[in-house]
Parts: structure tokens; sequence; C-alpha cells
């Protein structure tokens, strides 16, 4: 007897324990279930950019991945490596995993029509982050005012006494359409104080290589140039690394663009003359919050422009660009928090700045 109602207690203590871990894992099961919802109701960015090879980039993709999430979104972020092909295919996959929105820092800006089509089609916003995309009608183009870096830099050697001189353009590649943009700028600039272009050099995916190279390969027209404007600061390190070992470094005056650390550093030092400042924390904070609004179906208040594309007419952001010299490195790059002190002035000490 005593044995029967012992096996009977057993048996309802199990099942006691039984029911009590089925209640659990429904629990568990509906806890994963509500954070699976979360997560595919949060907004999907895809961000495409054409390589981090230019240091930049990284700056943008992280401030704008902070901010994103800060809105409540999630961002996919794919590196093209300077291949517009695989650029095509990573927006394809975009497409695919039904982004709410993609960001394109193009490869080509002629190369991508069709695959923006395709997105625009399956009814995601499309934004061109930095470079236009010709003849795409893209919902939103942000970027600099790339003439003005090109008059930017034209200025400064202006003001530094560069007049009826000889001039050298190390570009990035005919295919980034700043370039065209940049180019026009300081070519103007140049014209009209009786400077004449020496030759213009174009670096394929913005290969820094192909500065050195072509000093390396013409040496005669380090003889005639009073100055170089370098399409960016990293083809600006390799120009400067082949004036240094030539004697020429400070004497032959160089600009660049991208406010990079060692231009930094060189402008203090006297080795290159200026760099033309963009605000990415700017640009990459404003885009996330514009495309938030696309998304949305509103038109953000940012929009200041009205651009073609070669065939379409879209709304664009443009921002204002900054030079920077050594005379106000401090208040333009240091004081905003883009490079430290200690970082900028490395090589010269506190004592001498």
């Amino acid at each position: 007897m005593v044995k029967a109602i012992f096996n009977k207690r057993n048996t309802i203590f199990t099942l006691l324990l039984l029911m009590m871990c089925l209640l659990c894992g429904c629990g568990s099961q509906t806890q994963k279930e509500e954070e699976s919802e979360q997560e595919e109701s949060k907004i999907q960015i895809g961000f495409s950019f054409d390589s981090f090879l230019i240091e930049r980039w990284e700056r943008d993709r992280d401030i704008f991945v902070t901010m994103a999430k800060e809105l409540g979104a999630e961002v996919n972020v794919q590196n093209a490596n300077g291949d517009v092909n695989e650029q095509i295919a990573q927006i394809e996959y975009l497409i695919e995993k039904k982004m709410d929105a993609i960001l394109i820092v193009s490869v080509d800006s002629d190369g991508l029509s069709e695959v923006v089509k395709k997105a625009k089609d399956a009814g995601i916003v499309v934004i061109a982050y930095d470079r236009m995309i010709y003849n795409a009608d893209v919902d939103l183009y942000i970027s600099f005012d790339n003439e003005a870096v090109g008059r930017l830099m034209g200025e400064a050697l202006v003001q530094a006494g560069v007049t009826d001189g000889k001039v050298l353009i190390l570009s990035g590649p005919t295919t980034d359409n700043n370039v065209s943009m940049v180019n026009e700028g300081f070519i103007k600039t140049m014209q009209e104080n009786g400077n004449e272009i020496v030759d213009i050099m174009y670096a394929d995916n913005w290969r820094p290589e192909y500065a050195s190279e072509y000093i390396y390969g013409h040496p005669e027209v380090l003889d005639e140039i009073d100055a170089i404007m370098c399409g960016n600061d990293n083809l600006a390190t390799h120009a400067i690394r082949v004036l240094a070992e030539k004697r020429k470094a400070g004497e032959i005056l160089v600009t660049g663009q991208d406010a990079d650390l060692e231009a930094c550093q060189r402008i203090v030092e006297g080795t290159q003359l200026m760099t033309v400042y963009k605000p990415v924390e700017v640009q990459a904070r404003t885009a996330a919050e514009c495309t938030i609004e696309l998304i949305k179906g509103n038109m953000p208040d940012a929009v200041n422009v009205n651009i073609s594309d070669g065939t379409y007419t879209v709304p664009g952001i443009v921002l204002d660009p900054v030079a920077v010299t050594a005379d106000n490195m401090d208040a333009a790059i240091i004081d905003s928090g883009f490079h430290l002190r200690e970082d900028v002035y490395l090589n010269i000490g506190e004592d001498n700045n």
C-alpha cells in the first residue's frame, strides 16, 4: 500500500516537472520568436563601398553605422575592392536580402544604372553617396561641392605665389565623376592666374603607386613645374616620397584632399602646402538621417540642390569643403576632433608649433 502511494506521488511529481519544462520551453521559444520578429522589423540598410583603400571611407562607414543603429536600423556593409562587377554583384545581393535602402560609393559612375533600376523596381531607396551615379535616377545624392574642392586647391597655390607657373595634376580615375568636377574647379583657377597645366595623370582605382610611378617615369617634369595638385592625400603621400628622395619636398608645392593624418603631419612639417577637409562626420550623419526619412516616404529637409545625373534631375545635398593649411590646422582639424593634436604634431613636437 505504501509502495503504491509512493509510486503515485512519484508519477505526479514527474508529470509536474514535465509540464514545467514544456512551459519553459514554450516561453523560451516565444521569446526567441519575439526577438526574431523585432530583428525583422528593424530597418535594413545596405552600404556598398568602392573600397577602403582611401582612409576616409572607414571613418564614413563607422559613423554611418553608429548613427543608423541609434535610429533603429541595421547596416549591411559591402566592400567592392575597386571592382565594378563585384559591386554590381553585391548590390544584387542586397536587393535579394530585401534592404529598405542601399547607399553606394560607386566604383564606376557610368556602370551602375541597370542594377540601380533593379533596386528601385524592387521598391528599395537608392542613395548615391559622395559620387554621382549617372543616368540612374537615384533617390538622393549627397556629397561635397567638388568644384569648390578644386578651386580651394588652386587658390591655395596662388596665395603661395604660384602665378604664371607650371603645374602637374596627379588625379583620380575618370570613372569617378568627382574627379572631373575637382579638376574643372582647379584648372579654371589656374588659368585665371596664368598657370599652365603641363600634364594630367589619372590613377586607375585611386591606386596611389601611380603617382610615384609617374614622377619616376617623367624626371624632366620635375625640372619645370612649380606645383603638383594631387587628387587626394594618398596620391600626395606617394608623390612627396619621391620629391623627398630628389630633395624637392617643400620646394615643389603639393596639394591634396581628405585631410588624412599623414597629410596633416606633412602640412605642419612643411612638405605639403594644404589639404581639403571634407567633414565626413557631417556627411555620414546626414546620410543616415536622410536615409530613414526617405524610407518613411519623406523628402529630407536637408536637400539643397537639384542636380542632373545626365538623364534625370535628382535631389541632392551638397556640403561645403574646408581648405586646411598650417595656419588653420588647429581650428579646422584638431578643434573639430578629426585628428588629435599629439598625432598631427607628432614629428615636430609641441615646442615647435
